[in-house]
């Protein structure tokens, strides 16, 4: 892994022109797709020719960057895919899942990730956090690093193409819980959606102890001695009355997830019935963390949420108690 980040940044930006502007430090189109090890994978190879397999002739409609963009003052490095035609497009922030190099944006990602959403007409950005994949400053597992999704709203400003009135995010597993911080942070986001989503990270650690040992202790800042704080600060099943009503959240999990188990899905479900946030929970039987067994329906019903709410303008459903 530590070579495929390496790669990656020196792929990415080796040969990259920087682009003058507020945020948005530098832009670099990834264009030789033959020098990323994804490559034997898009494409077919014969007699000297080749051509995109007919599942991923749709990169020849999008392009795909690596930019790097200030945070706090620090430089940090993520992905951007956006369709080549002309025009404005709806935006959604993806936020990547892992610690340091485990979950890490690869070229890959940008080709699939990010490239099934944007050839639907989408630009979509995302961010590998502060202190990682070359970035600077130190990753906070949801600390200060959630300022590094949170900018990336003034980011795609300086984007022509990009209709900042019309902006999503998507974040999966760790992403999930940056979401959700996120979303209580700032009025820039128009619809999200989560998967695998961390909620509670009381229960992870019940689940999993080598996430408090070997993540959370390592990662937050005074950890041992703030520990009841920094864990309730990455727990949105402990404040769900902060979440807008405004803002509709699609909450997928697989309930064969050994990573997060489904019921910190449930309780926030639970907890946005409450408050009465609005949200639609879909639990996918025998799906993984990534809801592997389930990628296509998957795909469809995020695709579909953002175009809901983002392309064709519809309202946050009405969560008052009414009818017949």
């Amino acid at each position: 892994m530590k070579y495929l980040k390496l790669l990656f940044i020196l792929l990415i930006f080796s040969d990259c022109q920087a682009q003058e502007g507020n945020l948005l430090v530098r832009k670099s189109l990834i264009s030789d797709w033959s020098k990323y090890p994804i490559y034997p994978r898009l494409a077919d190879e014969q007699n000297d020719n080749s051509e995109w397999k007919e599942e991923y002739k749709y990169l020849d409609s999008i392009e795909v960057y690596g930019i790097t963009y200030m945070s706090d003052g620090l430089k940090v490095h993520g992905l951007m895919a956006k369709p080549k035609a002309s025009g404005t497009y709806p935006c959604v922030i993806y936020n990547r899942g892992g610690n340091r190099d485990f979950g890490a944006l690869l070229v890959a990602h940008g080709a699939l990730t990010l490239g099934q959403i944007a050839k639907e007409g989408y630009i979509v950005i995302a961010s590998q956090y502060r202190g990682n994949a070359g970035s600077e400053g130190a990753e906070e597992f949801g600390g200060k690093d959630v300022n590094d999704v949170l900018i990336l709203t003034k980011v795609l400003e300086e984007i022509e193409s990009a209709d900042t009135d019309k902006i999503g995010m998507y974040g999966w597993s760790r992403g999930g819980m940056m979401t959700y911080i996120a979303l209580t942070k700032t009025d820039k986001i128009k619809a999200a959606v989560v998967g695998g989503a961390v909620s509670d990270s009381y229960a992870s650690i019940k689940d999993r102890p080598v996430m408090e040992t070997g993540v959370l202790s390592e990662l937050i800042p005074n950890y041992q001695s703030n520990r009841e704080e920094e864990l309730t600060k990455r727990s949105a099943v402990m404040w769900a009355e902060k979440f807008s009503k405004d803002v509709p959240i699609l909450m997928l999990h697989g309930n064969a997830d050994w990573r997060v188990k489904p019921e910190q899905s449930l309780k926030m479900a639970m907890e946005f019935e409450k408050q009465r946030v609005p949200y639609r929970l879909i639990m996918f039987e025998g799906g993984d963390h990534g809801i592997s067994e389930h990628r296509q329906e998957v795909n469809s019903q995020m695709l579909s949420w953002f175009d809901r709410y983002l392309k064709n303008d519809e309202k946050a459903p009405n969560m008052e108690y009414h009818g017949k």
